[in-house]
């Protein structure tokens, strides 16, 4: 086991990015040192400057006194410094695939999910909602196939794409909270996407790391009210 004074986390228990790379460490089984930046990031701690002077924000990985940014790079960098079970799939294609499905999750989906809270008039918001919840159909679809009738995207056990769609799960509760949806992930609609995200969520290595709703949910209005 990595000692832990080798591996650190820069970061916020807000963050679905930050929590990407604790989930890939716990799933390695990786002692880590996390180090909680402020929220509102008002004023940067010269490490985080330091550590990622080009965009200057979380997360950033820290192995050796090294440091590795952007979320979905420390996912990959933890499943190949660190022994223990594979985090991206063995085949070519089936990893070219995940990857795929995972800039989707960051570039499109998440942007549609926050738009439903931050958009500034009622068509925004519900352009964004509707792209949300067509984001998801494309998801439930994706899941059919990359998971091949098991319980994760990586199979029998959580993957990739696992980590960078279901890092975003206290943000889609927190969203239903704040916007008034029901729910995104409806049992009928989206079965394989509704078991899945319960298996996720209760997993040893995620369960301990999911946001408490009501605090989310506050934070994010203060950060919008300011």
């Amino acid at each position: 086991m990595e000692a832990i004074s080798d591996v650190k986390v820069l970061g916020s228990w807000a963050s679905p990015f930050v929590m990407r790379a604790q989930i890939a460490l716990n799933l390695k089984k990786v002692e880590y040192e996390f180090l909680q930046e402020t929220i509102p990031i008002r004023s940067k701690s010269q490490l985080l400057l330091k550590s990622n002077p080009v965009y200057k924000k979380i997360p950033v990985l820290i192995h050796n006194d090294k440091p590795v940014c952007e979320s979905m790079i420390i996912v990959e960098y933890v499943d190949e410094a660190f022994t223990g079970p594979s985090i991206l799939p063995t085949d070519p294609y089936d990893r070219a695939l995940t990857r795929f499905w995972a800039v989707y999750v960051d570039s499109k989906w998440f942007g549609s999910l926050y738009g439903v809270v931050a958009g500034k008039t009622n068509e925004e918001k519900a352009t964004a909602l509707e792209g949300a919840i067509s984001g998801l159909a494309l998801l439930e679809e994706a899941f059919e196939k990359l998971s091949k009738g098991k319980g994760f995207f990586g199979g029998d056990t959580i993957g990739y794409l696992d980590i960078i769609l279901g890092s975003c799960l206290g943000w889609l509760k927190m969203t239903e909270r704040l916007s008034g949806v029901s729910s995104f992930i409806d049992e009928t609609k989206l079965p394989g996407i509704y078991g899945w995200s319960e298996r996720f969520s209760s997993d040893p290595a995620v369960k301990e790391l999911m946001p408490d709703i009501e605090k989310l949910a506050e934070l994010v209005k203060m950060l919008f009210a300011k």
